[in-house]
This record gives C-alpha cells, structure tokens and sequence, in this order.
C-alpha cells in the first residue's frame, strides 16, 4: 500500500472538522496532544472523556488513514 502524503498543517493542529476552534475543551485537547507528541506516546486520554485518543503522529506513522474520523487524523484537507 503507497503513502499517502499528510495534509498541508502542522501534526500540531487538527482539521477544523474534527477539533473545531469553538470546542470548549480545545486548548486542553490541543495540551494533552502536544505532551504526547513530544513524549513520542501513541496517544492520550480525552481531558474531557478519558477515551483514548491517537496521536497525529502516530496516525502518520502508519502511513495511511484509516476513515475512522480520528481527531488528529494528519490526511485530512
């Protein structure tokens, strides 16, 4: 299977389709995101719901997305 190529935003910034601006637990979500992007982890828990959410890193790692509608999908335009 050949790579898909990320979309053109930082691994940092999710689409505004999937984490929009006005989320009220945006810059928590977006804290947890870069702690473990930093860390290298695959993912975090949801400050919100405690779910488990992957990293855009992670995602992007595998190569490919998956159409599950992952928060930090990085191949979302």
């Amino acid at each position: 299977m050949a790579r898909r190529a990320l979309a053109a935003r930082p691994l940092t910034e999710p689409h505004p389709s999937r984490l929009p601006p006005e989320h009220p637990d945006r810059e928590r979500i977006l804290a947890a995101h870069a702690d473990a992007l930093s860390a290298g982890a695959a993912g975090y828990l949801d400050p919100a719901t405690g779910l488990f959410v992957l990293t855009a890193g992670f995602l992007a790692d595998r190569g490919t997305c998956c159409g599950r509608g992952c928060r930090h999908c990085p191949y979302v335009r």
